[in-house]
């Protein structure tokens, strides 16, 4: 009890550490108190490759995967293979006894696929210029455009600005093909499908992908399927966009652009593994990592991370080194879709999911791509307030929503994962933060469905959704730290005794008390500048309230359920938090400072 009493205080020191200290320095925690975790930590570190990783997403890279395509297809056998090569025994084929398997899912799509074989942008005149190639662009051709006659379609070039309906009552656009700084689904709705456009180039690259820097890069894009056109779309990189909207000064240009794309009809394919639970099997942490988008980060990177982790989960559990009493699954496929599925198809399965994470854009080399590894927590009063050391990412600047108390999710996953993180930081100098709730990737099922769920990524990155994010943007060490970090995590949860279920208890009371402390000076300040004391009040109880029931969580870490002792634990650190809580509250209305932990 005494070694705890010390571990406790010393991570509550660590905690408070980084909230008090500038936001570019990372404090790591003492080494983790629980025997387990330790252990857990060792067997990972001596099997986790992230060049294993590195090398599998060789055969992913400079492909464009989307559902049912066949660069899709082919990181989907990839994973397969792998898996099979760690002991997994395909569903169809396992017997009762076997531990590890994995199934191939097939499900008929609403939509052909889509895939592009070769494209040009060409600026027409006495010496022809190239400006766009396939090959080097990735990104050019949006998602659902139709083949050009082999030899390409040459028309005027037009240009609408904004794309909005006004710039277009004075210009015929008809058989031309129309330039707007537009996303490229708004231009080719308003002038092909509206007005009889022969295509459109569109560009639109958000200033953080620092498009005057790298000027070859370009976003993917989509626009509707339009069998009946039969249309095309393009997205410019900076340098296109310049060199265009100079020949437009300089007089009316001709272009061509000459596409090559396949659409067809195809199964959507979705792989799910599975480290079946020998005690409570029916109670499961599911991984979820999407397999398209074309990016090497995004999401390759987390693709070949949970392979990774897969293989090592595996390997443990083949030579009796670990014992999984809980299921551990994971899925490769379409991003939120196919976790969507998952969690719907089974209502059964679902209901015994008890955590949810996913791997996106997880391998990033820091120093190339300017991204922070990120622990995108489940929504706590950090999503309504955000102040202090917490921070948005400027993903979420276009697309902010406004939250409520009642969108909190309580839980200690939060803390417990980038507890695990931090641990792996002090081993490694690995830098770790977190962002408060955005959405967008495969955390967003699980939480949807009232199951417990987090992200694991990277941002700002400048190569985002850009035909730049290719492999030599990936870092095999980044690889490691994540997915070192998660196994651990997984293999914590699924099969924790009481000794670690008290550890996670008090490690989630460390931060609690941390937060609350923070939260109390940040609102001494607040106050002190001129805010209203009563806009200071909700937020400290709301982290109060919110951690009090993450603790009340903690009863299920505990496989079979939470012992006496744990449960006396957990009682004794939801009333110190309460506690604390109502302390610092009344301490912010009196002006004094806040009670004395017990």
């Amino acid at each position: 009890m005494k070694r705890r009493r010390i571990h406790v205080f010393a991570l509550v020191a660590a905690l408070l550490l980084p909230l008090f200290a500038r936001a570019d320095v990372q404090e790591p925690p003492p080494p983790p108190g629980d025997p387990t975790i330790e252990r857990y930590f060792g067997q990972v570190r001596a099997l986790y490759s992230g060049e294993r990783a590195l090398e599998m997403l060789a055969s992913m890279d400079g492909a464009f995967r989307l559902p049912g395509n066949s660069a899709f297809d082919a990181s989907i056998h990839r994973v397969a293979e792998v898996l099979a090569a760690a002991g997994y025994v395909e569903e169809q084929h396992a017997g009762l006894d076997d531990r590890l398997t994995y199934r191939i899912e097939r499900r008929s799509m609403d939509a052909p696929t889509w895939e592009p074989v070769r494209g040009t942008l060409t600026l027409v005149g006495a010496e022809e210029e190239v400006l766009l190639d396939l090959s080097t662009n990735l990104n050019m051709i949006a998602v659902n455009s139709y083949s050009t006659p082999a030899e390409g379609v040459e028309a005027d070039l037009v240009y609408v600005g904004d794309g909005s309906p006004g710039r277009f009552e004075e210009i015929d656009v008809r058989g031309k093909i129309v330039l707007g700084e537009a996303s490229v689904r708004r231009l080719y709705n308003e002038a092909v499908r509206s007005r009889g456009a022969l295509g459109v180039l569109s560009y639109s690259l958000p200033t953080y992908t620092r498009p005057e820097q790298n000027r070859t890069s370009i976003q993917f894009g989509r626009i509707p399927l339009d069998p009946d056109r039969r249309s095309f779309g393009l997205q410019l990189s900076y340098a296109a966009h310049e060199r265009l909207s100079q020949a437009l000064r300089e007089g009316a240009p001709r272009i061509r652009v000459a596409l090559e794309t396949r659409i067809f009809d195809a199964p959507e394919l979705t792989l799910v593994a599975d480290v079946h639970g020998r005690s409570h099997p029916d109670e499961r942490f599911v991984l979820s990592a999407h397999v398209q988008e074309p990016g090497a980060n995004d999401n390759g990177s987390g693709g070949v991370a949970q392979a990774e982790l897969a293989r090592v989960l595996g390997v443990l559990v083949g030579r009796g080194d670990f014992v999984a009493e809980r299921t551990v699954s994971m899925v490769w496929g379409d991003e939120i879709s196919s976790t969507r599925r998952y969690i719907q198809d089974d209502p059964a399965r679902a209901a015994g999911i008890r955590w949810g994470m996913s791997l996106d854009m997880v391998g990033e080399d820091t120093d190339k791509t300017g991204g922070t590894f990120l622990i995108e927590k489940m929504p706590d009063p950090s999503a309504i307030w955000t102040r202090g050391q917490d921070r948005h990412t400027e993903w979420w600047g276009e697309r902010r929503s406004a939250m409520s108390v009642d969108d909190l999710v309580p839980h200690y996953l939060n803390d417990f994962v980038l507890g695990r993180c931090l641990d792996q930081a002090a081993a490694t100098g690995w830098v770790v933060r977190t962002n408060p709730y955005e959405g967008g990737s495969d955390h967003v099922p699980f939480l949807r469905a009232g199951i417990p769920g987090l992200l694991l990524w990277h941002f700002t990155d400048q190569f985002y959704h850009t035909d730049g994010d290719r492999i030599d943007k990936v870092s095999a060490e980044s690889l490691a730290n994540v997915g070192v970090s998660a196994a651990v995590s997984v293999m914590t949860l699924v099969s924790a005794g009481g000794e670690t279920a008290r550890s996670v208890v008090d490690e989630v009371k460390a931060a609690a008390l941390a937060r609350l402390a923070a939260e109390l000076e940040l609102s001494r300040s607040a106050i002190a500048s001129g805010e209203d004391p009563d806009e200071q009040v909700p937020i400290l109880e709301a982290w109060t309230d919110w951690y009090r029931d993450a603790l009340e969580a903690t009863q299920d870490i505990e496989v079979g359920g939470a012992s006496s002792e744990t449960q006396a634990a957990i009682d004794a650190a939801v009333a110190e938090v309460v506690e604390v809580g109502r302390g610092s509250v009344t301490a912010l209305r009196a002006g004094s400072g806040p009670l004395p932990p017990r």
